[in-house]
């Protein structure tokens, strides 16, 4: 709004200068480009990374499969700790386990996984992610988590635009204050010679 007061309050404005209304103008175009142009670089910015990350869910999914395992005791050492939040927006406390199952071939596989499962006792089902040979894998990222990394790069990437923007008219402004400045050195020089005396220009 001070950018459209600024080229109204100029218009007219008898004391007006050439720089005063390129500033105003300069001020306009840079809240039209905050307003309308960095929301649509993040929105940009933003769809690219979540068409990105999801083929990235898919792929991952495909790697992977889920796999249901009888727990044979708690791994020496079980910790309780979240969820990779990369891999998903739940605060899912996971346990270490020793576990076993059966591979896509049929073959009988033991190793120490992470369960989400609150019954960790030995004999206990519980669901583990495994490759497609059935080696224990990393839980594939879900679609809800990757959406909010990808809103989460589009609001940077808005930020960045309207940090850019503004550092573009702070220089601009500052340089045509600096062009002023020489202009007025220049004018200084011309009738400093001559200032004060009579009849100077006579």
């Amino acid at each position: 709004m001070r950018a459209l007061s600024g080229v109204w309050r100029w218009r007219h404005n008898p004391l007006r200068r050439a720089t005063d209304r390129r500033e105003a103008w300069v001020a306009l175009a840079a809240f039209v480009l905050l307003v309308l142009a960095a929301p649509a670089f993040g929105w940009f910015f933003g769809s690219r990374a979540d068409d990105a990350l999801q083929e990235s869910v898919r792929a991952q999914q495909a790697r992977s499969r889920p796999t249901t395992a009888v727990v044979v005791r708690r791994a020496a050492g079980s910790r309780h700790f979240v969820a990779d939040p990369e891999i998903s927006a739940d605060r899912t406390a996971l346990t270490t386990v020793l576990a076993r199952w059966h591979a896509p071939d049929g073959t009988v596989r033991s190793a120490t996984v992470t369960t989400a499962s609150r019954n960790t006792a030995a004999g206990a089902r519980v669901r583990i992610w495994t490759d497609r040979e059935g080696h224990p894998a990393l839980r594939p990222m879900d679609a809800p988590t990757a959406h909010t990394h990808a809103a989460l790069a589009g609001f940077g990437a808005t930020m960045l635009a309207a940090l850019l923007i503004e550092a573009g008219r702070r220089l601009i402004v500052w340089r045509m204050v600096q062009q002023r400045y020489e202009r007025l050195d220049r004018a200084w020089a011309r009738a400093g010679p001559d200032w004060g005396r009579t009849g100077t220009g006579s």
